[in-house]
């Protein structure tokens, strides 16, 4: 009998956006920043799963149809019935900076590791090559599912999966919420093998004055691979007791800067999933993230990649 083939798991929430176009009009797409992620992972040749809970509304359907038009592995999304996922709705504020409105109280993935079956995604993470998820994947549950979520990423970890976490800071996520944030990020990152900030949302959160304090910070907790983004600027990637800058190859003016960062991380970890050095593999995600910010939404086209 041939091995199975180990899978990437991207944990998160898959929400339905309404996102302004250049002609003033919104436009119905589904995105997420672990979803993104998973599309782009899947793109890359990786074998991927997304776990999260929807309902049986037809926007949920549609949520679905599309990660299976992806390549996604569909069966650790779970159904919690007579509810709908979340609504984003992305527009411009009076300066012209992006800005996204969220309803999301209701979501079914807020429940994810209390619904009845929550236990047959901890096996399955114990079965992973790779897990990943991010603050937002965090903001999520209540104090019971981040104890259970944990413990399964702590056993895929045993079991030789690499865990790897983009904080992901956003205040609203967390309610204003910065010590339950800090407390919770502390938590996690004690069983992260690659940690993809972004400098940022570090400073927000913690008050890194440099890239360089966001590595110290995260080798403190014992992350032994560090990539920090850095918008134009160079990424610092700190890794087997090197450090290195990896220069962004061509400075591009966004069309739309939604899922840089996502597609960023899909971008590292393929390569390095593929056996690439770290600074190869950084390089190889600036240029997937360059190439996504030049087209509106955040999935670049490709057919079956929006919400109809």
């Amino acid at each position: 009998m041939a091995e199975e083939i180990k899978r990437a798991i991207c944990v998160g929430e898959a929400v339905i956006e309404l996102a302004r176009g250049a002609d003033g009009r919104f436009a119905l797409q589904s995105g997420g920043d672990t979803f993104n992620t998973a599309i782009y992972l899947a793109r890359a040749g990786v074998p991927t799963a997304f776990a999260t809970a929807l309902s049986d509304d037809p926007y949920s359907q549609a949520i679905t149809a599309l990660a299976e038009a992806e390549g996604i592995g569909t069966d650790l999304i779970l159904t919690s019935a007579g509810r709908l996922p979340s609504l984003s709705l992305i527009d411009s504020d009076a300066r012209g900076h992006s800005r996204t409105d969220a309803w999301q109280d209701g979501a079914p993935a807020r429940d994810l590791f209390t619904l009845p079956n929550w236990s047959r995604l901890a096996v399955a993470l114990g079965e992973a090559r790779l897990v990943y998820f991010s603050g937002l994947t965090l903001s999520l549950y209540t104090n019971i599912g981040l104890g259970r979520f944990l413990a399964a990423v702590e056993l895929a970890r045993s079991n030789g999966a690499k865990i790897a976490f983009d904080p992901n800071f956003r205040p609203r996520a967390w309610k204003g919420e910065l010590p339950r944030a800090r407390t919770v990020f502390a938590e996690a990152l004690k069983r992260v093998d690659i940690a993809l900030p972004a400098y940022d949302d570090e400073a927000v959160l913690w008050g890194d004055p440099s890239p360089e304090t966001t590595i110290e910070r995260l080798q403190a907790f014992g992350v032994g691979e560090i990539v920090v983004k850095n918008g134009p600027n160079s990424a610092v990637i700190a890794s087997a007791g090197a450090r290195d800058a990896v220069p962004v190859p061509d400075v591009v003016v966004p069309v739309d800067p939604t899922a840089a960062g996502d597609s960023f991380n899909a971008g590292y970890l393929a390569a390095r999933l593929s056996g690439r050095a770290p600074v190869e593999a950084a390089a190889a995600a600036h240029r997937l993230a360059g190439e996504v910010i030049r087209h509106r939404g955040p999935i670049t086209p490709r057919a079956g990649a929006a919400v109809h």
